[in-house]
């Protein structure tokens, strides 16, 4: 997650140094070639590149709209997990009840409550192909885990135990059919919620439109030193350059938008926000002494 200040320069034009370097080598190459060789001399009405720019600039709105539509989505799905986190944690606490608080009650919402803090770990790692069962084995019994190690879809297993559990606590008397389907509710929420990040994450952005709109970056590129070299002279190399630059970050902020789940800066900050879960549903249960203490960054950025 990146953070608004301490972006460091080499951040921002790292990710294009080699189409710069292109950039400035083929401009300068015109410009001394123009000015010392005249083999070749080539004159393109300023109106040309322009019209191809503003074509590309509609290419470049509409990609960065689209992939900033997947990013802000799936910040919207992990709002929801939030919610519907506390949500389910707050219906186990309160619609359970017997004359007494039972022991197995007790354990019953403390496994409940335990299994969802570790759920949106499993679901963040799982997005980011990264899944590790020791980060989740804390919250965890071993019965649980060699359950959900026989599953592709972690976090998928982890629903269906609660459900599982669900039944037991009805069966038990702690909540009624209605309070059940309740509950059973938050859990279908939370399903569509992994859904709808599966579906960000495993539907790509179309190829073709991406190698086209670069294709297009580049031949613009090539025809704007013929359109400004009759007005600019040798000065034309840095006017490109910074023409091209523009136009090549917008491109990589596409890019980077566009895939929330590939464990990169501009990510969807899906383990800050798991931390937040956990803070949260162990302070629902009265748990202050092990709640995770998050560490101010030492960068521009939070690797989560």
């Amino acid at each position: 997650m990146l953070l608004k200040t301490k972006i460091p320069l080499l951040y921002i034009f790292g990710g294009i140094k080699t189409e710069l370097f292109f950039v400035f080598f083929y401009a300068g190459l015109i410009a001394l070639e123009d000015k010392y060789i005249h083999l070749v001399t080539i004159s393109i009405p300023l109106s040309v590149p322009m019209v191809l720019g503003t074509v590309l600039s509609l290419l470049l709105a509409f990609k960065s709209n689209q992939a900033y539509d997947r990013w802000w989505e799936a910040r919207i799905v992990w709002g929801a997990i939030v919610n519907d986190s506390r949500t389910l944690v707050r219906q186990i606490l309160c619609f359970a009840e017997t004359p007494y608080d039972s022991d197995e009650m007790l354990e019953w919402q403390a496994r409940l409550t335990n299994r969802q803090i570790a759920w949106p770990y499993a679901l963040g790692m799982t997005l980011r192909k990264q899944m590790e069962l020791d980060k989740i084995s804390p919250y965890l019994s071993p019965e649980e885990l060699k359950f959900v190690a026989t599953h592709e879809n972690i976090p998928n297993a982890l629903l269906q135990l609660h459900a599982q559990d669900l039944r037991h606590g009805l069966q038990q008397g702690w909540i009624n059919r209605y309070q059940q389907m309740e509950i059973d509710g938050t859990l279908t929420k939370l399903t569509d919620s992994m859904g709808r990040c599966e579906r960000i994450k495993n539907t790509v952005f179309p190829v073709t439109y991406s190698l086209y709109t670069h294709f297009c970056l580049f031949f613009f590129v090539m025809l704007l030193p013929f359109a400004l070299l009759e007005v600019f002279g040798i000065l034309e190399v840095f006017i490109v350059l910074a023409i091209s630059t523009a136009f090549f970050l917008i491109e990589k902020m596409a890019i980077h938008l566009q895939d929330p789940f590939e464990n990169k800066p501009t990510d969807t900050p899906v383990t800050a926000i798991a931390q937040t879960i956990e803070r949260n549903l162990k302070q629902m249960v009265g748990d202050h002494q092990s709640v995770h203490q998050v560490k101010a960054p030492d960068s521009h950025f939070y690797m989560l």
